[in-house]
């Protein structure tokens, strides 16, 4: 699965390594709290993760799902290992086997499941 292997740089030491995942001409939406995060290609998704705080993020994947070219995950977030919200990502996969659209949503306040 694409996006477990995408989540798994981005938790890393160095989450440029996630670009290796992406497509040169992605398009993406990250939506959290109080804005959402937009871009159009690869050099947009880095400055994403230059802009981002270092933290001890980890994204826990608790269900996956894949239908064709559609990758789908949901879990939860923690920094330092304390939760932070939940998360929902989709992906789908291009031929060339990178994510060509990317669409994640991040709460702090809602859960699928109760832990």
């Amino acid at each position: 699965m694409i996006l477990a292997g995408y989540m798994a740089c981005m938790d890393s030491d160095d989450p440029e390594k996630a670009l290796q995942y992406l497509e040169p001409d992605l398009r993406f939406l990250i939506a959290l709290p109080g804005r959402e995060v937009t871009g159009q290609s690869r050099a947009d998704f880095a400055a994403y993760i230059c802009g981002r705080n270092a933290v001890e993020r980890v994204h826990h994947i608790l269900r996956s799902a894949v239908d064709g070219d559609l990758e789908m995950v949901y879990g939860v977030v923690t920094d330092a290992g304390t939760p932070t919200g939940a998360f929902q990502s989709l992906a789908v996969i291009s031929p060339n086997g990178r994510m060509a659209r990317y669409q994640s949503f991040f709460t702090p306040t809602f859960e699928l499941f109760d832990r």
